[in-house]
């Protein structure tokens, strides 16, 4: 006679020398545990700072941090304004730092906003360390289509202090990111129409032609010197990316994904035209993925660091008189003032989005209400290491609590995002060099 077998949740399957894999949600574990909420993570970063204009000027209202009170309340500046329809479900946290970022070039901040590093130097030639959006890939990458989202606004992956993703594997090397919504959007949900075998035949063949030219590109690694073994090791990230995808992808073809509705997208808009429409359809297919639980891991880069890529010309397309980075070293009023506008012009954008998360429903409260959104910067104004400008919003059903403007003195920025693995239920001991989770804090419920 059969007999269910009941599966804890954590169950892994074993192999040689003691490897483990994680197991997949399976019936067999417990309805309580297969219709669980997700829990999300999207990363959202933008390069030379915000705004805090000098007190001088006597334009405080247009700082992008909080500076002033009302009834025990932080006052939304000018420059965030749009965001107050979030106020419950959002905060500002100040006072924080990377170690490493007091030491460093302060034009490779984006390169270690979501790792913390160099925290020292483990192998001969590395710079970096795992990015905290890999991290949550990690854990969640089994429940999900893809295991993790990368999007900058220019593709690829720069290079190092002029970074163009803020995402970095296990290895610490940077992960490609996509900047054409059509691209992401077929990645994402293009094939539904074809047929399951047809799409299951297609995917192993790119597997296999994937791994045959990762065979060929580590051969060739061999014979080359170390600035050509470089540039192949990326190659390689860039493969070891693709391959991982598509394995994703093949595991869950017989799946048919959520139906949506996408029609209001315009997947032809690309970063060099309007920037509201750019960004909105970015955000839109961050949002759809989300709700599909298509994956639970994005990061994606607004703009880059000093004066790198379409970006920095964005405030000109929007009415300003200088370039982004030109107007993070304003020290003129007038400067300082445009800085702050093309903050609040970021605002609307990020208001667009949690608006999008918020109309998302899960099976307990909004999209917005289980996902962790992280806004911020690198630096303050004029590539300060101190004070990373810094907003957390959502996560209220992940034990968050918003409505605040937190400061604690100076508090090293990998404490938060320990905090956060903790609100996801990922268990880390450490992140980076974190010395512990936040107490009295937006996470004080974790």
């Amino acid at each position: 006679m059969f007999h269910a077998t009941r599966l804890d949740r954590r169950s892994v399957l074993k192999g040689v020398a003691g490897a483990t894999l994680v197991l997949p949600v399976l019936d067999a574990m417990g309805d309580e545990v297969a219709a669980q909420t997700p829990r999300r993570f999207c990363a959202l970063y933008t390069a030379n700072g915000m705004s805090l204009p000098r007190a001088e000027h006597g334009i405080d209202e247009w700082s992008w941090f909080p500076r002033a009170e009302e009834n025990g309340r932080f006052v939304f500046g000018k420059s965030t304004e749009p965001l107050s329809p979030f106020r419950e479900k959002l905060s500002f946290l100040g006072g924080l730092y990377h170690e490493n970022g007091t030491k460093a070039d302060p034009h490779i901040c984006s390169d270690m906003w979501l790792t913390g590093a160099p925290l020292h130097n483990p192998k001969p030639g590395t710079f970096n360390t795992v990015a905290l959006d890999q991290v949550v890939a990690l854990h969640t990458k089994q429940f999900c289509r893809q295991p993790s989202l990368v999007l900058s606004i220019d593709a690829g992956t720069g290079f190092l202090s002029r970074t163009g993703t803020i995402s970095y594997n296990l290895e610490g090397k940077p992960i490609p990111a996509e900047n054409n919504p059509r691209r992401v959007f077929d990645r994402l949900f293009r094939g539904d129409a074809a047929s399951l075998e047809s799409r299951r035949s297609n995917l192993r063949r790119r597997i296999k032609l994937v791994d045959a030219v990762a065979e060929n590109a580590r051969s060739l690694n061999r014979r080359l010197g170390r600035s050509d073994r470089d540039r192949v090791d990326q190659y390689l990230t860039s493969l070891n990316e693709v391959e991982s995808r598509l394995i994703a992808s093949e595991k869950w073809s017989d799946i048919p994904i959520k139906e949506q509705d996408y029609s209001h997208l315009d997947l032809d808009v690309t970063s060099e035209d309007d920037p509201h429409d750019y960004y909105r359809n970015m955000f839109d297919l961050i949002a759809l993925a989300f709700d599909a639980d298509i994956t639970r891991s994005v990061a994606f880069m607004l703009n880059r660091e000093d004066g790198m890529g379409i970006s920095d010309t964005f405030p000109l397309k929007l009415g300003l008189s200088r370039t982004h980075h030109n107007l993070s070293h304003a020290e003129d009023k007038d400067g300082q003032l445009e800085f702050a506008k093309y903050d609040r012009f970021l605002s609307e954008q990020l208001a667009y989005f949690f608006g999008r998360l918020e109309e998302f429903k899960d099976r307990e409260g909004s999209v917005l209400d289980n996902s962790i959104v992280l806004y911020g910067s690198g630096a303050s104004t004029t590539h300060y290491p101190k004070n990373i400008p810094t907003l957390i919003a959502g996560g209220t059903n992940m034990g968050l609590r918003h409505g605040q403007y937190w400061r604690d003195g100076d508090t090293q920025m990998s404490n938060v995002f320990l905090s956060i693995l903790h609100s996801m239920k990922i268990e880390e001991p450490s992140f980076a060099d974190s010395t512990g989770v936040l107490s009295d804090s937006i996470f004080s419920r974790v």
